[in-house]
């Protein structure tokens, strides 16, 4: 059985980059490896209906904090099958955001932290009615919000396709979110967590060695 391995963080902080490295660095020493990243919009209807709903359309549809996460989740519960036969074919299976992006995002919305009502919705509804698989390690990559927003724009600028959504372009909303998520980590929520500095050059042979292929992990 292979290894579930996620990414998460804000948008920009460079988890696309992060998943690159990672991959280099394992195919490098032999392992296999999978990748999915969350949401799916080209895969998956209710993916595609959180990105236009995030543009303006469908009513007040972006504007339901509940109504886009129960989207977000269905898009998983719909790849919960195809993780769990990626775990059984390759060594690592790496997702860009999983669960824990859910509880972060939708509390910071709601102006909440991660002992809030809407994480434990989350929890309820992913983890324990869905049961989704369950991560060995989620990889918190962490960035200033300054520098997160400014990667975003490049993305915008230089690639096709990659304009941002209501979320990223809210300042505020990304550093409450960023609040969220670092204390999903302290206290290594669902599974255990690394918090790795996404504003420095990452050692990718180091994070494999101590995280993502250590003993116990």
């Amino acid at each position: 059985m292979g290894r579930l391995i996620v990414i998460e963080g804000l948008d920009g902080a460079g988890k696309r980059t992060l998943a690159d490295g990672l991959t280099a660095e394992l195919a490098a020493r032999g392992h296999s490896v999978a990748r999915t990243a969350f949401p799916r919009y080209a895969d998956d209807i209710h993916a595609e209906l959180v990105g236009e709903a995030l543009r303006g359309r469908h009513g007040d549809l972006g504007e339901s904090v509940h109504g886009v996460a129960v989207l977000n989740a269905l898009d998983r519960r719909a790849a919960a099958e195809p993780l769990r036969a990626d775990l059984r074919s390759y060594d690592i299976v790496l997702l860009d955001r999983y669960v824990a992006s859910n509880a972060a995002y939708g509390a910071a919305r709601l102006h909440q932290d991660a002992h809030g009502d809407f994480v434990a919705w989350v929890r309820e509804l992913e983890i324990e009615r869905f049961a989704l698989p369950r991560p060995d390690l989620q990889i918190l990559l962490r960035v200033p919000v300054d520098v997160a927003a400014r990667r975003a724009e490049h993305r915008e600028r230089t690639e096709v396709d990659r304009g941002r959504d209501n979320f990223e372009s809210d300042s505020a909303l990304q550093q409450r979110c960023g609040e969220v998520y670092a204390q999903l980590a302290a206290e290594n929520w669902w599974s255990p967590w690394v918090v790795v500095d996404g504003a420095d050059r990452v050692d990718f042979a180091d994070l494999v060695d101590e995280h993502v292929m250590a003993p116990g992990r």
